[in-house]
Parts: structure tokens; C-alpha cells; sequence
């Protein structure tokens, strides 16, 4: 008779692609059996009326990460992970932020010392490419994604990490060649530096001008030119943090020609609107993020893309500054112009009880659906899967109880992370995750955290086959291989 050391009994098991009923094996922290009544375990856990489903990973969240203006993020790998797994997320993938001038091999050398005795849960990492050079490109970049870094970021604005449609070119075609995920940040940045100093000049300086000087047309432009750029070389490139509907019909356009561009939004997008930014004196600043929120309106259609399959990833963006902190959202000037707003909102515990109760609960998506979006995609777009992503037998026992009735009013004082604030104080939510395992080992019970910091692993990705180049670039690819 085999024993277990841990069988989780008699739940709805979800993934992907079914929902069964039944038990769930575990040893060594992997899943070794599923099936009814099982053998025995040493530890068992009794699930009827919960559901389990793969630990969520959110593949978008910046922990200790270096700006260029002097604000700092104030979750780091212990706080920001503890709040990950409070939400029922497993795993977390950050950035690793290069300065220009700067190697990759430094960039993430000084990364994983941050996490290093830190992260809760287990983390990859994505790096950010501000200065793309030959040598960098040549040399470094694929050295990182041999071993295990196979997804980079760019940004088509910020001036200070931007790059050129050349330079893009120049990444696109090192991401072709190495089989790596670009991540792309997009935005007209010219578009955004000229309508910014003329609401300057106008003295149109409040937090919700900051939507007014991005307005969805510079979404919208940008998306459309990283689209045409990946097309001209067949590159498989992911669109991060869709905002606007109009973005959106871009990548379903590009979809529909057969290109492979995946979409990501985040909840800010379904549940922040423009009225936020109205809010007395300068609470505005909390909704604060790049794209910002749109009208009530544009909720709808990102929700019909997330049930549309246009977006295969729903990520935090986690980006969270103190509100009431002058290295936050109080950061020096910030009450003379929303330019110098830090950019970003908190979000790494809320993100997937909010898609829950208001996509599951109210039947804007299903619950399979829910673990693509929350877990299973990102784990095949970024060389995870099937590891992560899924509850099937050698995966890691990265799993996720819910009380699908569950009714939790959302406050910041219930949450773990270090952020003073959540841009969703007071939604009545229904459905939450009620423990997490990571790895077999049960991380929370009952919004009570255990396990110890540093006990998360760093995991290497593997080249994604999502990341691979259909074969049909629109010039001989001889010239840029």
C-alpha cells in the first residue's frame, strides 16, 4: 500500500482544460497520483466543497527594483511574496532592471541577491533591455538564455529605458534567433512628452491629467508598430499591460492574420476607471499607472478579451508605492505635476480573488479559463510548463484551495503586503483562496502565513515553444540571423 506525504481529499480539481472530482497524491513535493480514494497519507487534507487549482504565477511584478527618480518600490522579495501566496499565487516572475551601459550578467547577479534568503515562493525573472548594444545582444543575451533567462522586456517609452524602432529591430532579431519571449511595453513616447508639457503650460498638473496624457491613440499607434515590427522578422512577442480596447483590436487583428502575439492585461483595467482619478484632493495618485485606467465603458471589452481568448495572461503589474511617503506617491514635485507621480499600483494579493469573484462567480469566464489565465499560460509563454501551471501528476505541488462562496470584504489592513493602500478598499468579494501549497507545503491557511523566508526556489525556464518563430518572416531572414 503506498503512502503519501500529503493526500488532499475528495475537492474539484480544476486546470486548464478539465474539472473532475477526486484526490490528489503528493510526495516529495511533487504530484505523484490522482484518482479517487487513494492510500493514505501522512498528512491529508479534507477539501469537500473546495476547489483546487494550479498555484497561480504572475508572470508581471517589480519587487526592489531600481528607478530613475528616486522613489522606491516598497515591496521587496519577503513582503511582496508573502502577499503573492496570500492571494494564491505560487509563483512570481519580477524584473531584473538593466541601466544603460550596464551587463546582463550583473543585471541579474544583483537580482538574485536581493532575493537570495527572501522569497516565500518559488521566482523566475524577466530582464529589462534599456541598451541592447552588439556586444550585449551578441554575447550576453544569449549566454542568459542558455541558462535558464528566456524572457526580456522593452519599452517604447520612458526616456530613461526606451528604445528606438532600431534598436527594437535589433532585439527582435536576437529573440528570433535565441528562441526568448519579448515582453513589450507600448506607448508613443514622443506622443506622451508632447501632450505632458502642454498640460504643463496650461497648468493642468492634477493626478488625472496624467490619463490625458496618455490617451488611448498612443496605445493604440505603438501597439500597432511593435505588432509590425515583430511581423516584418516572425517574432513571437507578448503585448504587457493592454489597457484600451482599441489596443486590443490591434492584437486581435494580428491574431487573426495567423502572427503569434499574445496579449496581457491586468485588474486595474477591470476594475479602475477615469472616475478614479477624480477622486478629492490628491487621491487621484493611487489609480496612478502606465496605461492608465479608461473609461467605465472599456471594462466590458477587455473582459470580453479575456473570455475571447485575445489575452492569454491576467498579471498583477504589482508596482506599488507608500501613498502617504515622499519617496511614493508623495515623492518631491509629485504635488506640482502628475509626471512626477511614480507609475504603478499594488496588486500581487488581489489579482486573482477579484478575477474569481467577478469573473467566475458572475460568469464572465469559466473556471478553466480562470487557470489559463492566472497560471497555465504564463507557464508555457515563459518555459515553466509543465512544471508549473497545472495539477498533473510529476508537476510541482504548487496548489491552491478555494472556498468558491467564500464573502470577504476587501481592506487593506487584510492584506500582506507593505503598501499603505489598495486601489480596491472596500469591494465585496465572493470566492477566496483559503490555503496555498507550494511545493507540497502549505504556505497559508486562513490568511495565516508559515513557512519560511528564502524557502522559494529560483527556476530556470525553458526556451518556450510559444517563442518560436512560425517561419514566415517578411524578408530572407539571412539577413538578420
Amino acid at each position: 500500500m503506498a503512502e503519501y506525504d500529503l493526500v488532499i481529499r475528495n475537492t474539484t480539481i480544476a486546470t486548464a482544460a478539465d474539472v473532475v472530482k477526486g484526490d490528489i497524491g503528493v510526495s516529495a513535493g511533487r504530484v505523484v497520483a490522482l484518482g479517487e480514494r487513494l492510500d493514505k497519507g501522512r498528512k491529508e487534507i479534507h477539501a469537500t466543497g473546495l476547489i483546487a487549482v494550479p498555484g497561480g504565477i504572475d508572470a508581471h511584478v517589480h519587487f526592489d527594483q531600481d528607478t530613475a527618480d528616486g522613489s522606491v518600490f516598497c515591496d521587496d522579495f519577503e513582503s511582496g511574496s508573502r502577499a503573492a501566496a496570500a492571494g494564491g499565487t505560487t509563483t512570481i516572475i519580477p524584473f531584473a532592471y538593466q541601466s544603460r551601459g550596464q551587463g546582463l550578467r550583473d543585471v541579474v547577479d544583483r537580482y538574485h541577491k536581493r532575493a537570495n534568503g527572501k522569497s516565500l515562493i518559488d521566482y523566475a525573472f524577466h530582464v529589462i533591455l534599456s541598451d541592447p548594444s552588439e556586444k550585449i545582444m551578441g554575447q550576453d543575451f544569449p549566454a542568459l538564455v542558455a541558462e535558464g533567462y528566456t524572457s526580456f522586456k522593452v519599452y517604447m517609452t520612458y526616456d530613461d529605458i526606451k528604445l528606438t524602432d532600431r534598436q527594437m529591430l535589433d532585439a527582435l532579431a536576437a529573440a528570433r534567433r535565441e528562441q526568448a519571449m519579448l515582453m513589450i511595453h507600448a506607448e508613443n513616447s514622443d506622443c506622451i512628452d508632447w501632450l505632458t508639457e502642454r498640460l504643463e503650460l496650461k497648468g493642468m498638473t492634477a493626478a488625472k491629467f496624467h490619463a490625458t496624457s496618455r490617451p488611448f491613440v498612443v496605445e493604440r499607434e505603438a501597439t500597432h508598430r511593435a505588432i509590425s515590427l515583430a511581423e516584418l522578422l516572425d517574432v513571437p512577442m507578448l503585448l504587457v499591460h493592454v489597457s484600451a480596447k482599441e489596443a486590443m483590436h490591434e492584437i486581435q487583428r494580428a491574431q487573426a492574420r495567423g502572427l503569434k502575439v499574445y496579449g496581457e492585461t491586468c485588474p486595474q483595467y477591470l476594475f479602475l476607471s477615469e472616475e478614479d482619478f477624480e477622486k478629492p484632493g490628491d487621491e487621484g495618485s493611487k489609480c496612478v499607472c502606465s496605461p492608465p485606467p479608461r473609461g467605465t465603458d472599456n471594462q466590458e471589452h477587455i473582459w470580453t478579451g479575456l473570455s475571447a481568448n485575445t489575452f492569454q495572461v491576467l498579471s498583477s503589474d504589482h508596482a506599488a508605492f507608500k501613498y502617504d511617503d515622499v519617496r511614493g506617491k508623495k515623492l518631491p514635485g509629485a504635488d506640482k505635476s502628475f509626471r512626477k507621480i511614480p507609475n504603478g499600483v499594488p496588486g500581487v494579493e488581489t489579482r486573482l480573488p477579484l478575477l474569481f469573484s467577478e469573473g467566475v462567480n458572475k460568469g464572465r469566464i469559466t473556471l478553466q479559463q480562470f487557470v489559463a489565465l492566472s497560471s497555465t499560460n504564463a507557464a508555457k509563454i515563459y518555459g515553466l510548463h509543465p512544471r508549473k501551471g497545472t495539477i498533473a501528476v510529476g508537476a510541482d505541488a504548487d496548489i491552491v484551495l478555494w472556498d468558491p462562496r467564500r464573502r470577504v470584504s476587501l481592506t487593506n489592513s487584510i492584506l500582506h503586503h507593505n503598501c499603505d493602500y489598495t486601489p480596491y478598499e472596500g469591494r465585496e468579494l465572493t470566492g477566496y483562496p483559503v490555503m496555498t501549497l507550494s511545493r507540497g507545503e502549505v504556505v497559508m491557511e486562513e490568511a495565516k502565513m508559515s513557512g519560511s523566508a528564502g524557502r522559494g526556489r529560483f527556476q530556470k525556464c525553458d526556451r518556450p515553444e510559444a517563442a518560436r518563430p512560425r517561419g514566415k518572416p517578411l524578408i530572407d531572414p539571412s539577413i538578420f540571423s
